[in-house]
């Protein structure tokens, strides 16, 4: 069973943006036999990550929620991770897991992020969560729908919201920067990071925005686009916080009655406000080789580098964004020209041979 996400109630379309960094005639790279992903597992950001994991213990500490928002009666479990031994988080990134997911599903990140100092939270979205997976298989299709819809996709946005409330209203508060919170998310929780950015919404006629003003930047993998008739510049216009966009070559997402290709995740990146942003596009890999699950066709090598790769790159954007140096990001496109397809940068006029 493949599980995928995308939203019919927003819309986004395309933006002119200047490619100002690309892998010469990357784009053009057929897709990476097993044999070359075996010999990427000797990639340092695969190194790194298998010494993160077997030092969890000593390094990173993990914190379970179970929140309940009064004035709508919803539930919103979170996870949170945070640095072992450390007094203050150098950032808090908020994260909001794809349809089916849950605050669990994508621990490698949070804990990788513990591990290099900052602080992650990841919510559970109680509308759109793994019990979707539950009850009579006849009735999928319409579960998955009902949790794809305008409804839950608005709730998505005020269980961050109030879970970034409750974390900044508790003894937990001291323990990061509160100058550097980030929004991150895979597929539906792409979008919801989306909204939370500026990504403007269409109600009674008109365009409102969800925005938060606490988040500093974003990190959008496998994000969909959403779909209305409004205009993507319109929509996105108000997205002005740097992002990072990461993907695959075979991201396809497919639900019941909804289909994103693959080409969709370039055109939502160019129609990005964003005063920065990074463009990474692997070279093969499912639409759920983010999340922890795998189509036939994705081998476990292929995964545990793509995995370790986006942990790394998206620790590097994370330290440009609150340091300003963006070495660990150039280095970063430098180690994993064999596995990306595309790789694009809005702060520098260069290309990589």
């Amino acid at each position: 069973m493949q599980r995928f996400i995308g939203i019919k109630a927003l819309s986004l379309a395309a933006l002119t943006g200047v490619l100002l960094l690309s892998l010469s005639g990357c784009s053009q790279k057929q897709a990476l036999n097993s044999v070359v992903w075996q010999q990427q597992l000797n990639l340092p950001s695969v190194l790194q990550s298998t010494v993160v994991a077997q030092n969890l213990a000593l390094t990173v500490e993990e914190i379970s929620f179970d929140w309940l928002d009064q004035s709508r009666n919803r539930v919103v479990p979170a996870l949170l991770f945070k640095p072992s031994h450390q007094q203050k988080a150098k950032a808090l990134i908020v994260f909001s897991h794809g349809l089916g997911g849950s605050k669990e599903r994508y621990a490698y990140l949070g804990q990788y992020w513990a591990s290099q100092g900052y602080a992650s939270l990841h919510v559970q979205h109680d509308g759109s969560d793994r019990k979707v997976w539950r009850g009579n298989r006849l009735l999928l299709p319409f579960r998955l729908m009902d949790a794809a819809d305008e409804t839950e996709a608005l709730a998505r946005v005020q269980d961050v919201k109030f879970a970034l409330d409750q974390l900044l209203d508790s003894d937990y508060a001291a323990d990061f920067d509160q100058q550097n919170i980030m929004m991150a998310g895979h597929s539906y929780g792409a979008n919801t990071s989306m909204l939370l950015s500026g990504a403007q919404v269409e109600q009674n006629g008109q365009l409102v925005s969800l925005k938060d003003e606490r988040i500093k930047a974003a990190i959008l993998i496998s994000a969909p686009p959403f779909y209305n008739d409004q205009p993507l510049d319109q929509v996105l216009a108000q997205v002005t916080i740097p992002t990072l966009h990461i993907t695959t070559t075979e991201d396809e997402i497919k639900v019941p009655g909804y289909y994103s290709s693959p080409s969709d995740r370039f055109e939502l990146y160019y129609a990005m406000a964003s005063s920065y942003k990074v463009l990474a596009v692997f070279s093969s890999g499912s639409h759920n080789i983010f999340s922890g699950w795998r189509r036939d066709s994705d081998t476990a090598p292929q995964q545990q580098v793509i995995k370790a790769a986006t942990q790394a790159l998206s620790s590097a954007f994370i330290e440009q964004v609150t340091t300003g140096d963006g070495r660990a990001m150039s280095l970063w496109a430098q180690q994993h020209q064999a596995v990306l397809s595309d790789f694009i940068r809005s702060d520098l006029v260069a290309v990589l041979d």
